[in-house]
């Protein structure tokens, strides 16, 4: 069967779409330009919930979203401006022609410098076509080898899912190759193909090579690589390209600094001397940036009888109550990546109900509060906070005097003892009605 990829048709097909692509180019940078700022904000959010969830998996996961979306933008935006660039260079062409030096008058030393560097007019747009094109290419490339990142990322993870014990040693078996083949990509990957140069590295190699080439859906991009890598052209840009990816991070990481003596992290340490509008729940209900920290009550200013408390749950309380009470101690740790579909049948209510309650009786053994130095008795219950899972109490502080007081989040240090230790300390102030 005659390979249509080598016919003449063929050639003159991809000839004149390649004359045409620059259209098409700037139709999906715009749209993918569009749609990555939209993107920045909910990537940013997840980001941060996973900061205070304390799930690096998570955490690790959006910070490399965040930042690919960037030089993502970087890229496009780029691209965008040289075509724009470009487009007007063929039109100041189609009016005024070639470039006359002669006309310019300069003298003879910056004549002959500027034919030499600058060249002809064609010359310039020839460049800066093919800059674009090239850019282009490394855009898109680049969405493959996040692609690829993530899915290497979600299987060094899956590694660490809860197993049977007759699994475990058969799973760090894999593991150990697996961790092998991906520092040997990687080391392929920035080298730019020097492990596939070395005759004796090569045959070592070319196994992992093949492996990971599924893995990492590699096949799908590969000819674009190494047509990329072929040329010293596309390499030089490639690499160029490099210190601005450098610049993007320190430029979107530069804070100006008011004051020596209060900054946004400070207020956020600062306890009863801050009022940080992460710990109170009107503050947070308007902002979908902040996140509680430590705990958080109804309001600043408080008019009601009553304080609201909230405690969202984390991995560090879970392991603080086991700690406090052993017998909390699960056979097998639940905890981490689950499949869930949408309709599940419940099963076990009474096993789950004793659970609880033996949970609760631990969180309210092992934290309390105080107020103005004032020990209140709470009364935690589970419930949802923000779309995730925490704990609720309110206690009653009619006859509280009226004025600026302070509430303290604490703990007890073991269960052998009667040591206590300060978790945090937030302001508030309580006016009667």
């Amino acid at each position: 069967m005659e390979d249509k990829s080598k016919s003449n048709s063929f050639k003159k097909l991809l000839d004149k779409l390649q004359e045409d692509s620059w259209q098409l180019e700037l139709l999906i940078s715009g749209f993918a330009i569009f749609g990555l700022f939209y993107a920045l904000e909910p990537i940013v959010l997840k980001m941060q919930a996973a900061q205070f969830d304390n799930n690096r998996v998570f955490l690790i996961f959006f910070i490399i979203a965040h930042f690919s979306v960037k030089i993502m933008i970087f890229n496009l935006l780029l691209h965008v401006i040289f075509r724009g660039l470009w487009i007007g260079s063929l039109g100041l062409r189609s009016v005024f022609g070639e470039i006359d030096f002669d006309k310019l008058n300069y003298g003879e030393q910056f004549s002959k410098y500027l034919k030499r560097n600058i060249g002809s007019f064609d010359s310039y747009i020839r460049k800066l076509e093919n800059f674009c094109s090239v850019i282009f290419a490394i855009s898109f490339l680049l969405i493959f080898y996040i692609l690829s990142f993530f899915i290497i990322y979600s299987i060094l993870i899956a590694f660490n899912a809860p197993l049977p014990g007759w699994l475990v040693l058969v799973i760090r078996i894999v593991f150990f190759f697996f961790a092998f083949g991906t520092i040997l990509t990687f080391i392929d990957f920035i080298s730019l193909g020097l492990l596939k140069k070395k005759k004796w590295m090569a045959k070592i190699y070319f196994p992992f090579y093949r492996v990971f080439s599924i893995l990492t859906l590699s096949f799908l991009y590969r000819p674009l690589v190494y047509n990329l890598l072929d040329n010293k052209y596309g390499r030089r840009i490639s690499l160029g390209l490099l210190p601005f990816y450098f610049l993007i991070y320190v430029g979107f990481n530069l804070h100006f600094q008011k004051s020596n003596f209060i900054t946004p992290e400070s207020i956020e340490k600062s306890g009863e001397m801050a009022a940080h509008g992460s710990n109170y729940e009107d503050i947070i209900g308007k902002n979908e940036k902040l996140f509680i920290r430590g705990f958080a009550i109804q309001s600043k200013v408080i008019t009601d009888p009553f304080i609201k408390i909230l405690i969202p749950l984390n991995s560090k309380i879970d392991d603080a109550l086991i700690e406090f009470n052993p017998s909390l101690m699960p056979e097998v740790d639940q905890r981490g990546l689950h499949f869930r579909p949408e309709v599940s049948f419940s099963h076990g209510e009474d096993e789950d109900k004793d659970l609880h309650e033996k949970y609760l009786k631990t969180f309210q053994k092992k934290y309390s509060f105080k107020i103005d130095s004032v020990l209140y008795s709470t009364d935690f219950v589970i419930t949802n906070i923000k779309r995730d899972l925490g704990f609720v109490s309110y206690i009653g502080i009619k006859g509280l005097g009226e004025g600026k007081h302070i509430i303290e989040f604490q703990k007890l240090k073991n269960n052998s003892s009667d040591s206590i230790v300060s978790i945090r300390k937030i302001p508030f102030w309580y006016y009667e009605e």
